[in-house]
């Protein structure tokens, strides 16, 4: 977002004394002439801003500038916080606390309850209730190896708990859906991989150091592709498990049967995940067409029977 952008700016140059149009760019992923707009939107703001050309040239805030608390308004500070803090919440490091400390020192005293009031209307907690240490060891350990440019080493299970050795440059941290990933450059397969932080263990950072290469970003939205894979299929479920299945497809797929039950159209692909979704739902679901994937379903919970019989 812009506003984040415009802050994170004006933090770096706060802590440097000089930065040029193109680092700015590289760092935010921007073209160089939205870094000129950016530097004429802080000017406009209050904060002055000088450019330098030629070797060694750049942006930098006038010397002997003292920051006006008055800059930001009540509620730009309030959503600063809220972001930092969420985000210092879900990736704790002494970095942002620092620049907690450095956004607090622009709030004057007779603001402070009414910033501090709107900036804790909204927390976010993805943690899980019983907390995995694991995780977030790797997410400090992999935070360090970004900002050193260092080799990962580490072991990694797939899905079906199949071991590797690997090895990768980590390029980025990635939140999705309440896990974390680490995307890099795998030596092993020659190719960028997103790696989820849950299946790593014997995680190392190495001393070799690396130069980074053309960065691709991840595929995060698979929305197209699913839309194209996914067919409907019939399901009666009782109103006490509608929670779950609302993770899945929206209230606009429900339709009542009853006092206490609904029929769902529920997005679905024949793969073990989605039909493990479906055993997620217990009793309280029914499958109620295809026949094809109803006579599936069967056949799953007979072979489970089995197991316990035996």
């Amino acid at each position: 977002m812009k506003l984040e952008r415009l802050i994170s700016i004006i933090m770096i140059l706060l802590d440097k004394e000089r930065i040029s149009a193109q680092q700015l760019a590289d760092r935010f992923e921007v073209s160089l002439r939205t870094i000129y707009r950016d530097i004429d939107a802080i000017n406009m703001a209050g904060i002055p801003i000088r450019s330098t050309s030629g070797v060694g040239g750049g942006f930098e805030i006038m010397p002997n500038y003292k920051m006006d608390n008055k800059v930001f308004s009540s509620t730009d500070l309030s959503a600063i916080l809220m972001g930092l803090s969420n985000v210092s919440n879900m990736l704790p490091g002494d970095d942002l606390i620092n620049t907690l400390a450095k956004v607090k020192s622009f709030i004057p005293a007779d603001r402070a309850k009414e910033i501090e009031l709107k900036a804790n209307q909204l927390w976010i907690d993805l943690s899980p209730w019983m907390g995995n240490r694991d995780i977030h060891l790797h997410l400090e350990m992999i935070k360090a190896a970004l900002q050193e440019r260092k080799l990962l080493s580490f072991s990694y299970a797939d899905r079906y708990q199949n071991k590797t050795t690997r090895s990768a440059e980590p390029y980025q941290l990635v939140l999705k859906s309440g896990h974390w990933y680490f995307q890099g450059y795998c030596l092993k397969r020659n190719d960028f991989r997103l790696f989820r932080l849950s299946r790593l263990s014997d995680l190392q950072i190495q001393e070799d150091i690396f130069m980074p290469r053309d960065y691709q970003k991840p595929q995060l939205d698979f929305t197209d592709m699913l839309a194209t894979m996914q067919t409907r299929i019939t399901l009666r479920i009782h109103q006490s498990i509608m929670e779950w299945v609302l993770e899945h497809c929206t209230y606009e797929h429900f339709s009542p049967d009853g006092d206490a039950h609904y029929i769902v159209k529920f997005p679905f692909i024949e793969n073990d995940y989605y039909y493990n979704i479906l055993f997620s739902f217990g009793h309280q679901c029914e499958c109620i067409e295809p026949v094809h994937i109803r006579e599936e379903i069967k056949r799953r919970i007979h072979d489970l029977a089995i197991i316990y019989d035996s």
